[in-house]
């Protein structure tokens, strides 16, 4: 890669990371910050997401699963065993890993439509279970009570998040960027490449040896991993969680954000999940006509840009690397 594109791009990630970071001073309105935590939050799930279906191609339709296995994981931890968000986010995202390899085990084995369905089942599996083990769990209504994150701060002593949009628009901000820093890295190494060879064809991939079900469980699970950080974040922030929240509709969602951006960009993921995490909100002053609005945007950026707001660029690249 030419040294000086890969500094320029770097400076300019670093002024716009710079530049979000200091938004809460320069703009600290309570509702665009939350509404930009939350379009964040997708930006996560996407990049997780992106591993799997856009440098894979896996077609997973259950991701929701992982966001849902990382909340009740860290609000669990909490509420019984009184660890604080801190101690309870890798935790989380372990767990949410290790559900993906467990899922990854027996679903890889098919292809295709069935392995949309698979994933599908898998998603509404974990939703129903969360909802049933009410001993747990707290049934339909959920977990209840789950800490918000503190933190030690130099003159202040130890600050609680509380319900504040703008700690957790920061904690997003470090989290997103450090996150989509390293998904870069993965797909610009070994790994990456053979992940994308699995994309273009599995059967040449094999051929070729390269393990195809190993790096496809890898997948899933760095993946899962990410939704399961996003999933603790979430839970920390709300407060309370239930089943309801992670439903097919948001698996759909995030699904839609990373085939927006673009499949297999990094700042594809992350750009499609601002521009649909935000774009409701935008329109909210139409009322009425909001999500028709929202709908018809979308399909006309699909039919202007059918490969994604930054799938051109990523094959330009990719043919340029090659």
């Amino acid at each position: 890669m030419d040294t000086a594109a890969f500094n320029r791009r770097t400076i300019r990630w670093s002024f716009g990371a710079a530049a979000a970071l200091a938004l809460p001073l320069v703009h600290p309105n309570p509702y665009h910050l939350d509404v930009l935590t939350t379009a964040l939050l997708y930006a996560l799930l996407a990049l997780g997401l992106n591993l799997i279906v856009g440098l894979t191609g896996l077609l997973h339709l259950g991701y929701a699963a992982f966001f849902a296995i990382g909340a009740y994981t860290y609000g669990l931890l909490n509420l019984h065993w009184g660890w604080p968000f801190w101690a309870g986010w890798l935790p989380a995202a372990a767990a949410a890993g290790l559900g993906g390899v467990c899922l990854g085990i027996p679903a890889l084995r098919v292809r295709g439509d069935y392995l949309a369905i698979v994933t599908l089942g898998f998603g509404e599996i974990v939703r129903i279970a969360f909802t049933n083990l009410d001993r747990w769990t707290g049934g339909p209504n959920g977990l209840l009570g789950i800490a918000h994150p503190r933190l030690w701060l130099p003159g202040r002593g130890i600050v609680d998040f509380g319900v504040s949009s703008a700690p957790y628009y920061l904690l997003l901000c470090v989290t997103t960027s450090v996150v989509a820093g390293l998904c870069v890295r993965v797909s610009r190494s070994r790994i990456g490449r053979a992940w994308m060879a699995i994309r273009e064809d599995e059967l040449a991939a094999g051929c070729a040896g390269i393990p195809v079900l190993r790096l496809k469980l890898l997948a899933q699970g760095l993946g899962g991993a990410i939704a399961g950080l996003a999933g603790a974040v979430f839970a920390a922030k709300q407060g309370t969680i239930t089943p309801d929240s992670f439903d097919f509709i948001l698996s759909v969602m995030v699904l839609a954000m990373v085939v927006l951006g673009g499949l297999g960009s990094i700042r594809g993921a992350v750009a499609g999940a601002l521009l649909l995490g935000s774009l409701p909100e935008i329109l909210r002053g139409f009322e009425q006509y909001r999500m028709l609005l929202f709908g018809v945007s979308m399909i006309v950026i699909m039919r202007l840009r059918p490969e994604g707001l930054f799938g051109g660029a990523r094959r330009r690249s990719a043919a340029r690397a090659s």
